[in-house]
C-alpha cells in the first residue's frame, strides 16, 4: 500500500515539477494523473511494467485498490476546505453578492460551452465519412 501510494505522489510531483518548470497553463496534480494514466496503459502493453504497485495480483496492494480506498474515502478531504470556507465568514458575508454573481456566471458560461463542444462534435461526427 505504501509503495502504491509513493507512486500516485510521486506521479503527481513529476506533474508538478513539469508545469513549474515550462509554465504550462494546467494544474500539477492534473498532468500527474495522465502520467499515471499512461503508465497504467504502458503496464498492459509492456509486461515488464508489471512490477511493484503497477503489477495487476489479487492482494491489496495495487495501485487500482489504493485509488479505491482514497475516493471511497474523498470526502475527508473536503473536511479542510470547508474549515477554511468557516474561518472566512467575514469575507464572505463582505462580498457574498459578488462571489455568487461571479458562480452563476461561470455556471451560465460553463453550460453556454458545454453545449457548443456538443453541437460541433455532433455535427462533426455527422459529418465524418465511415459513419456506422
Amino acid at each position: 500500500m505504501i509503495a502504491s501510494l509513493s507512486l500516485i505522489l510521486l506521479c503527481q510531483l513529476v506533474g508538478e515539477v513539469v508545469v513549474r518548470a515550462s509554465a504550462l497553463p494546467l494544474p500539477g496534480p492534473v498532468l500527474g494523473l495522465v502520467l499515471l494514466l499512461v503508465l497504467l496503459l504502458l503496464r498492459d502493453r509492456i509486461a515488464g511494467l508489471a512490477i511493484g504497485p503497477l503489477s495487476k495480483h489479487e492482494t491489496k496492494d495495487g495501485v487500482e485498490d489504493v485509488s479505491r480506498v482514497l475516493l471511497a474515502n474523498l470526502s475527508l478531504l473536503f473536511v479542510p476546505a470547508g474549515v477554511g470556507v468557516v474561518q472566512k465568514l467575514d469575507l464572505i458575508a463582505a462580498h457574498g453578492l459578488a462571489i455568487v454573481a461571479v458562480l452563476l456566471i461561470s455556471v451560465v458560461i460553463t453550460l453556454l460551452v458545454t453545449v457548443a463542444v456538443f453541437l460541433a462534435i455532433s455535427r462533426w461526427l455527422a459529418r465524418s465519412p465511415g459513419k456506422p
